[in-house]
Formats: C-alpha cells, sequence, structure tokens
C-alpha cells in the first residue's frame, strides 16, 4: 500500500509539474504577446558619436602628404581614434627619422586620449610640471592635434618630420581634409 501512495504522490507530484510548466509557459506566452511598457521620458538613453572611417582618416594623410612633399620634406603621419588606436599611419619615401614611425603615433595617441595638442604636454613640461614626463606610453611632443568635429574629440593627427614646426604644418594641413 504504501508503494502505491508514493505513486499516487509521483503522479501528482508529475501531474502539478505539468500543470505549471503550462500556466508558467501561457503566462509567458502572454507576457510576450502583450506590448511592452513605455519608458519613462527621463530614462537614460544612448548618446550618438561621430567616429573617424578609415577612407576620412586617407584624406587626412592624404592632404598632409599633400603639404609635406610641396615643401620638399619627408616623414610619418598617423591618424587614430578617439581612443587612441591606429586607424592609418604612413612612412613617405626617405622620412626624415626612422624613429618618427613610433613617433607620429604616438604624438597622435597623446592627443587623442588628453583631448588636446601633444603640444599642451610639452608646454607644461618646459614651464615646470616635469612631473608629466612620468606619464609611461605618451609622447610630450609638437604635432599631434586633436580631430574635432562638432566641438568633440573624434580622434587625432601625429606628424613626425624634420622639425617641431614643420610637425604642426603637416598636420594642420591633414586636419583641413576633415569634413565639417
Amino acid at each position: 500500500m504504501k508503494r502505491a501512495s508514493a505513486a499516487i504522490r509521483v503522479g501528482c507530484l508529475g501531474l502539478t509539474c505539468a500543470l505549471l510548466w503550462s500556466v508558467g509557459g501561457a503566462a509567458v506566452a502572454a507576457a510576450q504577446t502583450r506590448a511592452p511598457p513605455q519608458a519613462p521620458a527621463a530614462a537614460a538613453q544612448f548618446a550618438e558619436k561621430k567616429v573617424l572611417t578609415l577612407d576620412i582618416a586617407r584624406k587626412i594623410v592624404a592632404a598632409a602628404e599633400s603639404e609635406a612633399t610641396r615643401n620638399h620634406l619627408a616623414g610619418v603621419v598617423a591618424v587614430v581614434d578617439d581612443g587612441g588606436w591606429p586607424i592609418l599611419i604612413e612612412r613617405m619615401d626617405h622620412a626624415a627619422y626612422l624613429a618618427s614611425v613610433e613617433l607620429a603615433p604616438g604624438k597622435a595617441r597623446t592627443t587623442a586620449l588628453f583631448k588636446k595638442p601633444s603640444q599642451a604636454l610639452e608646454d607644461a613640461i618646459n614651464h615646470g610640471r616635469f612631473a608629466a614626463v612620468t606619464a609611461q606610453g605618451f609622447t610630450e611632443m609638437q604635432g599631434g592635434l586633436p580631430i574635432v568635429v562638432d566641438g568633440e574629440v573624434i580622434g587625432a593627427i601625429g606628424a613626425s618630420f624634420d622639425t617641431p614646426e614643420h610637425d604642426v604644418q603637416i598636420a594642420q594641413a591633414g586636419l583641413a581634409a576633415v569634413p565639417h
């Protein structure tokens, strides 16, 4: 007899589970057919942001290279996104310094992450803020300029040629190609 009651209990348990399963499934189906609740007006929304594309980076580098060629200069130009990650790096034939392959992307990265020209960091060091040289992985030299669209820094250009003045001149020429 005990065996029968155990079977009945299992049967009831199975029946109960089956009923709960089907009721739960109906509730899920009903929830899926209801319209989702409307979000309150004050709810957070995703921001839209402009990003640099490879096509735009190519135009920036081409404009910089054109300015360099016009002035009989050769060096390296780099374009990075707002996180400092390289999009395009170009080393012109007969670049003035082999180190420019690291300097140009470094200037661009520094500029993108600090959201200001790399010269600002060089100036801070030259005016007594010596602790700035301890910032590892940054290039505190002229030649990095932010790429700003609609008031937001969306990336940066870095240029490394023969002098700091030429670096800035070439970077500025590249910025002229940024669509607004």
